[in-house]
C-alpha cells in the first residue's frame, strides 16, 4: 500500500458502517462462522487488492445486510458520510427476489457498474474460500459451476490477479470434491437458518 493509498484508507470513515455489520453476528454461514465475518473478509479482499474507494469499501462491509436484513431501516446507511452512494451500491449487488441466480449475475455482468463488478468478485473469492469447508455436495458442484459461468467472465474483466486466484479457486474446489467420501451429500446441520444470500449464494 503506497502513502496515497494508506491515506485514502485511513480517512474513509469505515467505523460507523462496520457498527451496522455487526447486525449480521448471529446470521450463521454454511461453511461456518457468521455472515459479519463474511463482510470484513470481502473488505479485507478488496484492500488485499489494492481497492481503497471509500464508496466501495463501505459497500463491501454491509454488502449482505438489505438482503439478509429486510426490516433493516436504510436510513441507517443515508445518514452515513458517503451513504447515499454506499446505498446504491449494495442495493445493485443485491439479488431481487424476483431475479433468478443467473439472471442476478448476468445483470451485474452486463450492466453493472465498475465498483459493483469487482465487490461481486470480491464477495464471490471470499465464499469460494469458505467452499472448501462446506458438505453438500450438490450445493458446491452447483455453486462451482456458476462461479465458472457467470462470475469468472466478471472478473476476466475487471482485474486479472482477481480472476487467476478464482480460476484456481475453481480448480481447486473441482478437486477437493473429486476427494470426498461418497457419503458426503449432506447439507450442514445449521442450513435451515441461514441468511438468505448465503443459502443462495
Amino acid at each position: 500500500m503506497n502513502p496515497s493509498q494508506m491515506e485514502r484508507l485511513r480517512d474513509a470513515v469505515l467505523a460507523p458502517y462496520i457498527q451496522l455489520a455487526t447486525t449480521l453476528i448471529g446470521r450463521p454461514r454454511r461453511c461456518g462462522g457468521n455472515m459479519f465475518r463474511h463482510q470484513m473478509d470481502t473488505l479485507g479482499i478488496l484492500i488485499d487488492y489494492g481497492y481503497v474507494d471509500p464508496v466501495l469499501l463501505k459497500a463491501a462491509i454491509i454488502h449482505d445486510l438489505i438482503e439478509d436484513e429486510p426490516t433493516f431501516r436504510v436510513e441507517e446507511i443515508t445518514c452515513l458520510p458517503d451513504g447515499e452512494a454506499v446505498l446504491s451500491l449494495v442495493r445493485e449487488v443485491s439479488k431481487d427476489p424476483a431475479e433468478t441466480k443467473a439472471d442476478f449475475l448476468n445483470r451485474i455482468r452486463h450492466r453493472g457498474s465498475s465498483l459493483a463488478k469487482v465487490l461481486k468478485v470480491a464477495d464471490r473469492l471470499s465464499n469460494m474460500i469458505g467452499l472448501g469447508l462446506v458438505n453438500d455436495i450438490n450445493f458446491i458442484k452447483r455453486y462451482i459451476l456458476e462461479t465458472a459461468l457467470y462470475v469468472y467472465p466478471i472478473a476476466d474483466e475487471v482485474n486479472e490477479n482477481m480472476a487467476r486466484e478464482l480460476r484456481d479457486l475453481i480448480s481447486s474446489r473441482m478437486d477437493l470434491l473429486m476427494h470426498r467420501p461418497l457419503g458426503s451429500t449432506q447439507p450442514s446441520p445449521s442450513s435451515p437458518s441461514l441468511s438468505p444470500s448465503d443459502a443462495d449464494e
